[in-house]
Order: structure tokens, then C-alpha cells, then sequence
């Protein structure tokens, strides 16, 4: 950087904005939206440094314009995926099941039971909880620590595996 870049760059440090946006103008050819200051002094400056130092090659504009044609670029945004104005055309998202369902739960109105020193504990899958000797509970973990008394993972307790195991791992 030469000195006279050196000196143009604190000279932008003590323009206004309004000055600065004026400069953005003779810098870029274009105004400038932003009204940050420190924001438009370090654009100016790197406009300034790249025109010192000569900016970019030749071959280096060509091999960019060359990447740029090659690239798939989007030229409208995507349509949401529940946006049903055109017409014939199914969205995936509305193919799929709801996710708020673990799968690693029965679906709701099944009963998970287990042996709990000499009892039965039955608990019954609901839509929105478990519900264990009439009262419902947000959580399996919250069901296993009415019965225990202790804090217990729920997936645990009832023994029930995630997704693809099937090891049985009794304690």
C-alpha cells in the first residue's frame, strides 16, 4: 500500500456518512444503502487497495466468469412447501407423516407394560403424554419416577430400544 492510499483511507475515517456515501458512489459506480460507517470505510478502502494493487487478473476474471456460467443458479424462489397454487403438482411435504412422533414410542393407545418389583406397571400411550393409574404425565421419564421414586430415563425403564436396536441389554 502506498502512502498515498494510506493517507486516502484516514481520510475516510474522518468523512461523515453522508460523505462517505458520496465517495461509495465514485468508488463503485452505485449508491449504497448502509449508513454504517465503519462498514462503508472499509469498503472504500478495499475498493481503493484492490485499484492500487491492480485488482484481479485477467485469467482469474475469465476463470470466474467460467465457474459462474457453470453454476445452477435459481432464478425465482422456491415455492412454500404447502403453497398449493399450481396446479398438479404434490409437494413432499405433504406426503410425509407428521414428525412429531418418536419412533421409538408405540403409537398412541398402545400400553407399554413392565414388572417393577412384584407389580405390573401398565401405562397407556396417549396423543399428547402417558397415562399411568389415571393421572397423565408429559413424559415417560416423569411415569418412571412416580413408580420409582427416583429420576429414571423413561426409554430405559420401559426398555424401549431406539430405532434399528434390537439388542437385548437387561440389567
Amino acid at each position: 500500500m502506498t502512502m498515498n492510499v494510506g493517507r486516502q483511507i484516514a481520510e475516510l475515517k474522518r468523512m461523515t456518512v453522508t460523505e462517505l456515501r458520496r465517495k461509495h458512489i465514485e468508488a463503485f459506480g452505485e449508491p449504497t444503502r448502509s449508513g454504517h460507517k465503519d462498514y462503508l470505510v472499509k469498503r472504500i478502502a478495499w475498493r481503493l487497495q484492490a485499484q492500487e494493487s491492480g485488482d484481479l487478473s485477467e485469467r482469474a476474471r475469465k476463470r470466474a466468469e467460467q465457474l459462474a456460467n457453470d453454476a445452477d443458479l435459481r432464478t425465482t424462489a422456491p415455492k412454500h412447501p404447502t403453497d398449493d397454487t399450481a396446479p398438479g403438482i404434490t409437494t413432499r411435504a405433504a406426503t410425509l407423516p407428521p414428525t412429531d412422533h418418536d419412533s421409538r414410542l408405540p403409537l398412541p393407545g398402545s400400553l407399554l407394560t413392565r414388572r417393577y418389583k412384584g407389580r405390573e406397571i401398565v401405562v397407556k400411550v396417549r396423543p399428547k403424554g402417558f397415562e399411568y393409574e389415571g393421572e397423565v404425565y408429559r413424559s415417560l421419564s416423569a411415569v418412571a419416577k412416580a413408580v420409582t421414586g427416583k429420576h429414571w430415563n423413561g426409554y430405559h425403564f420401559f426398555k424401549l430400544q431406539p430405532p434399528g436396536n434390537n439388542g437385548d441389554t437387561d440389567e
